[in-house]
Order: C-alpha cells, then sequence, then structure tokens
C-alpha cells in the first residue's frame, strides 16, 4: 500500500497546529516575562511608556500580518501560508534575540508580529476542517491550548533563567522552529480540503479527505450557495459584508477586540503590576505562569461543555467569570487567593479567546471560515495593540495598579455582551440536513 492509499487521522495536523500555536505562544509571552528585567536593563533607555508600545509592536505587526493572510489565503493555500509564517517569525526572533538597541528591538518585534499573524487563523481553519464535526469545539480547543502552554514555557524559562542569564537566551529559544517544526510541517502538513475543492481539484480533496477520515460534506458545501452569500465566484471577504453575514462579521470583530485586549494585557503586564504591588520577581512570573496554566486546564474543558451545549453560552458565562475574577485582583487578599483567581482569570481571558476561535470557525461555512477568522482576529489586533498600551499608559500615570484590573474586567463585561448579540446561523449544509431527517 503506497502513501497516498494509507488511511490516516487528524491526529498529525493537530499536532503539528498545537505546536506552532505553542511558539505564538511562547514568542509573545516571551516579552512579558522579560518585561521587569528590561525596563531594569542599564543599556537602554526603556520607561514604563515606551514598554508598553514596545509590547505593541508585535501586535500591529499581528494586525497586519493576519489581515494580508484573509486577502491571500484563497490563492495561496492554507499549507503554504502556514509554512511561510513558521519561517518568518522564527527568523525574526533570532534576530531578535541579538538587537543592539530597543529600537531595533521593537522593529523586530513588529516584523515578528508579522509572521505569526498568519499562524492563528490558519492553524484554526485547519485544525476544525480535519476534525469529526461533533469534536470541531474541543480539538480547537486542545490545539489553542499550546497558546498558554507557549505562555507556560516562557514563565518557567524566565523564573529559570533571569536574572542570571541574559534576557536574549529567551528570545533565541523562540527561534527552534527553524530547525524543528518547519521541517515536520514540510513534510507532514496536506493542504486544505476545501481549498483544492475551490479551485477545482475535486478528486485530490476527496482523496485528502478520505486519506485522514474526513466527512467531504462536512468541509465542502454539496448544496448552491443562496444568494445572500453570493455565487461561488464571488470573493469570501465581500460575502462576509453581505446581509446574511454582515451583523456576525462585525460581532465577531468586535468580540476578538475584547478577547484580545484582555489576553495581550494581561499577559505584557501581570508580572510588572504584581511587582508594583509588592512581589518579588519570581513571585510576579509564577502569577503569569498560573495565569496561562488556567487557561490550559479551563479552555479544554470549556470546550468539552461547548460541544454538548453550545459555544455561544460558554463564551458568555467564561467572559462573565473573567470580570468577576480580574475585578477580585483589585482587592487585597492572601497570595494562595490570588493564584485562583489568576487561573480563573486565565480561563476567561486567555481561554475565552481559544474559544473564540472555535464559535467563529463553525459559525460560517467552511469557505467563509478562513477569511472570517482573518478578519474577526485582524480586527481584534487592535484590541491586542490596545491592550498592552493600556497598561503602560496606567504604569506611566502612576493610576495604581488596582486600575488596571478595574478596566480589564469592564472589557470583560463587553465581551459578555457581544458574544450575547452574535446571531445564530445556519449553513446549507446543516440546513439540507435539517430537512432530509425531517422528511424521513
Amino acid at each position: 500500500m503506497n502513501d497516498n492509499t494509507k488511511r490516516r487521522t487528524g491526529f498529525p495536523i493537530l499536532a503539528l497546529c498545537f505546536a506552532t500555536i505553542l511558539f505564538d505562544g511562547y514568542d509573545l509571552v516571551v516579552y512579558g516575562s522579560t518585561l521587569p528585567t528590561l525596563i531594569a536593563y542599564d543599556r537602554w533607555d526603556l520607561d514604563a511608556s515606551t514598554a508598553g508600545v514596545i509590547g505593541s509592536a508585535a501586535l500591529v505587526g499581528m494586525l497586519l500580518g493576519t489581515l494580508t493572510v484573509g486577502a491571500v489565503t484563497e490563492r495561496l493555500g492554507r499549507r503554504r501560508i502556514l509554512l511561510g509564517s513558521i519561517a518568518w517569525f522564527s527568523a525574526c526572533m533570532l534576530a531578535t534575540a541579538a538587537a543592539p538597541n530597543e529600537i531595533v528591538f521593537g522593529a523586530l518585534r513588529f516584523l515578528t508580529g508579522i509572521g505569526l499573524g498568519g499562524v492563528v487563523p490558519t492553524c484554526i481553519a485547519l485544525t476544525v476542517e480535519f476534525a469529526p464535526r461533533s469534536r470541531r469545539q474541543i480539538a480547537n480547543a486542545v490545539m489553542f491550548s499550546g497558546y498558554s502552554v507557549g505562555g507556560v514555557i516562557a514563565a518557567i524559562t524566565a523564573i529559570a533563567l533571569l536574572p542570571e542569564t541574559d534576557f536574549r537566551v529567551l528570545y533565541a529559544i523562540g527561534a527552534l522552529p527553524l530547525i524543528t517544526l518547519l521541517p515536520l510541517a514540510y513534510r507532514l502538513l496536506p493542504e486544505s480540503i476545501s481549498y483544492l475543492a475551490a479551485h477545482g481539484r475535486t478528486a485530490e480533496a476527496r482523496a485528502t479527505a478520505a486519506r485522514y477520515g474526513v466527512v467531504y460534506d462536512d468541509v465542502v458545501e454539496s448544496t448552491p450557495r443562496d444568494s445572500a452569500a453570493g455565487d461561488g465566484s464571488e470573493h469570501a471577504f465581500v460575502q462576509l459584508f453581505r446581509a446574511r453575514w454582515l451583523l456576525s462579521t462585525l460581532l465577531f470583530a468586535g468580540l476578538n477586540f475584547c478577547g484580545l485586549l484582555l489576553v495581550y494585557g494581561l499577559n505584557t503586564w501581570l508580572p510588572q503590576i504584581m511587582r508594583s504591588a509588592g512581589y518579588a520577581l519570581g513571585s510576579s512570573l509564577a502569577f503569569l505562569l498560573v495565569l496561562n496554566a488556567g487557561a490550559v486546564l479551563g479552555a479544554i474543558g470549556a470546550s468539552f461543555i461547548a460541544d454538548r451545549v453550545g459555544i455561544k453560552r460558554v463564551v458568555v458565562a467564561c467572559f462573565l467569570l473573567a470580570a468577576v475574577a480580574v475585578f477580585m485582583l483589585a482587592l487585597h487578599m492572601p497570595q494562595g487567593v490570588l493564584f485562583g483567581l489568576v487561573a480563573l482569570a486565565g480561563l476567561g481571558s486567555v481561554g475565552t479567546q481559544i474559544l473564540n476561535g472555535g464559535f467563529c470557525a463553525t459559525h460560517y461555512p467552511q469557505h467563509l471560515a478562513p477569511t472570517a477568522l482573518a478578519w474577526s482576529l485582524g480586527i481584534g489586533r487592535i484590541g491586542a495593540i490596545t491592550g498592552p498600551t493600556l497598561g503602560g499608559l496606567i504604569a506611566a500615570r502612576k493610576l495604581g495598579f488596582e486600575v488596571n484590573f478595574y478596566v480589564f474586567a469592564a472589557v470583560a463585561v463587553l465581551g459578555a455582551l457581544v458574544a450575547i448579540a452574535v446571531p445564530r446561523h445556519r449553513s446549507p449544509v446543516q440546513a439540507t440536513r435539517r430537512q432530509a431527517v425531517t422528511v424521513e
């Protein structure tokens, strides 16, 4: 039996996407892990406000990278996008480790962000596509939990190596995918089934679906697209702004704005905020570790529930949990209680953003999902940019560490309200199946 006829599962794709997102999380959270050291680094002139701007630089790059990917995915395919993104951000992390000053460092963080911008929407779309329909939320949560695992690794590495080791070592570690992940992805990653079908390579698409145990009609719509969605020749981006999908398109952008503001606001500033509250460097980095550990465990558990009761209800509940937990962090409590609240905040912030990706990917039909993800995550990056900058402004104005938590709690409440407003939609395939069951 040759390689083309072997029956496989989607596990290698899940594992590759998990590893890619792990390095995405590491490369972003490492900045928050090294921030106290960078501010104290006497060879560079970094204050809290400038540090916030540099923290946002990678996220501005991610905004540009994500929107670019949304525009070119239909032309290039998800395989080439992911391989190119891995090579780009890894090379930039290696260059960042050698940055001679804070200006070059900030510029390289921006360039790193461009490469990272293509990772999240592509990994979500591939994971959801190659997962069984009934397990898409949990598959996405397991894959996306790689972000928080990367955050945990960044925090543990910083605790172990700083301040005795130069912070540059932590950035050099982010270049490891060049010699580890990229060769594996090149060898093992297939092209997207929906991309193949959309480009007239139907036989290849069906063969890929069969090889990975995927139901072809779960991925590729077998019924004509309705007039509200536009015909098959219309670009997916245009279809997102037609009447049927317009409200969802705007609301998912708002949902990602709130989720990403919480993720990057907390991951960038939590160690420095806790240092301002009187904790030592090791303890403040431990809070960052707990934040991301809470996100891993909580998001996977929440996704099990989402596959049974519906993703929308779980997203709303997690945003509200974040609001309560983050607000309570501003209160003076024993350290053990604070660690518990930080873990819940991890579920409600990072964990909720993991769920947001699955919510968006399964809300739209597969031919629209990659572009919808890229659009909503791209606009959501404005929230990611705002989070670190906002934390820097609060620190620079000496408003008190509690103000950070009050602001983040308010954003979480807003996220819950936006999630409630997302309308319910069924793709044409789902509608056809429902009618068939009714006829039978």
